[in-house]
């Protein structure tokens, strides 16, 4: 699970935050406050994976919280100021979202995320394989010959070229192991999208396989499509 911290001041703001945050698979809200100093205690004692940050806040605003951690967790700051948009990026933040935050552009912030690795080594991206353990068995799968994954309970169904494999893994962990031609297409779906053969309004199909798109995720998946299509 990734731990989840929503620190900011207005109760709308945060409410909006926490609606969205419940509907991605995999994230867990551990915090969540309009007071900052409270962030800071939680934060001492308390495992965080990403933070939503504001910075107008009164106390101490995001950005004080930002030069006061040492190991910050991954933070998108939330904002209805963008004066502080060139100086956030100093401290390493994932996205930085303008109030009122749609739920298109949160969904690319966190996609950020997924790239740049909550928990895993950079190295993992440039390799040509995923390495998985099938019955026990540590086995790599070529990225090339991956068609598309799917949620199964507890488990995960890898659909390849030759054959299914069943693992006992999340979609939010496999997609910090995965190139950036993989994408969310749903709660429960991850896609190659090198490997599309047709693509409707509700559907991505590789040959036979359809492959559902969700509202929530269909403008990054068509988004992805269309800068892979002029390449």
């Amino acid at each position: 699970m990734v731990k989840i911290g929503i620190v900011d001041d207005e109760a709308l703001a945060r409410k909006v935050l926490e609606e969205y945050c419940s509907k991605i698979d995999n994230f867990e809200l551990v915090f969540s406050s309009g007071n900052s100093l409270e962030f800071v205690n939680f934060i001492q004692q308390n495992e965080v994976d990403l933070v939503f940050l504001d910075i107008e806040m009164p106390e101490l605003n995001g950005m004080e919280i930002l030069r006061s951690m040492i190991r910050p967790p991954k933070v998108i700051l939330t904002t209805a100021y963008s004066e502080y948009a060139l100086e956030s990026y100093n401290y390493g933040v994932v996205d930085y979202l303008l109030k009122p935050i749609k739920l298109e552009r949160f969904l690319k912030a966190i996609n950020k995320v997924s790239t740049s690795k909550i928990a895993e080594p950079k190295e993992n991206k440039k390799k040509a394989e995923l390495q998985i353990k099938h019955d026990g068995l540590p086995i790599n799968v070529p990225f090339k010959s991956i068609q598309y994954i799917q949620s199964f309970g507890n488990y995960l169904k890898i659909f390849t070229d030759s054959r299914m494999y069943l693992i006992s893994e999340t979609l939010i962990k496999i997609t910090t192991l995965l190139p950036e031609n993989f994408q969310r297409t749903h709660k429960s779906y991850i896609i190659n999208l090198n490997r599309i053969t047709k693509a409707t309004r509700t559907h991505l199909l590789i040959e036979n396989n359809k492959v559902p798109v969700s509202s929530m995720y269909k403008v990054i998946v068509f988004e992805k499509l269309e800068v892979l299509a002029k390449l």
